[in-house]
C-alpha cells in the first residue's frame, strides 16, 4: 500500500506564496492520479486539483477558485508532486491534504496526513 506524506505548509502573508510536496513511499504504476484537496474550519473538504499520470503524457485540473494561482506538478525521480501556490489569499487558510487514486479506480486511496496552511491578511 503506499502511503502518501505532505510537507511545506505554514504561514505566509496575502499575496505570498508556498509550495507543499507530497511524497509516496513508492513509485506509482500509471495510469494514477494525484489530489489536492483542502478542508478549511468549520468547512467541509473540497478539492484544489489533480494531475493524471499517464504513459503518453500528464494533465492538471483545478478548482475554479485556485486556477491561475495554483499549479500542479511532479518529479517522478522523488516521488513526489508539488502544489505550488502563488497570490495567497486569507481564504485560502486550510488543512491541504493530497490522495492518490490508482487508474480506473473512483476511490480517493491513500489520503496524506494534511498540512496547515494560514495565509494572514
Amino acid at each position: 500500500q503506499v502511503q502518501l506524506g505532505e510537507s511545506g505548509g505554514g504561514l505566509v502573508q496575502a499575496g505570498g506564496s508556498l509550495t507543499l510536496s507530497c511524497t509516496a513511499s513508492e513509485r506509482t504504476v500509471s495510469p494514477y492520479t494525484m489530489g489536492w484537496f483542502r478542508q478549511a474550519p468549520g468547512k467541509e473538504r473540497e478539492f484544489v486539483g489533480r494531475i493524471e499520470i499517464y504513459v503518453i503524457g500528464v494533465y492538471t485540473y483545478y478548482a475554479d477558485s485556485v486556477k491561475g494561482r495554483f499549479t500542479i506538478s511532479r518529479d517522478n525521480a522523488k516521488n513526489t508532486v508539488y502544489l505550488q501556490m502563488d497570490r495567497l489569499k486569507p481564504e485560502d487558510t486550510a488543512v491541504y491534504y493530497c490522495a492518490g487514486r490508482a487508474g480506473g479506480s473512483s476511490t480517493w486511496d491513500p489520503w496524506g496526513q494534511g498540512t496547515q496552511v494560514t495565509v494572514s491578511s
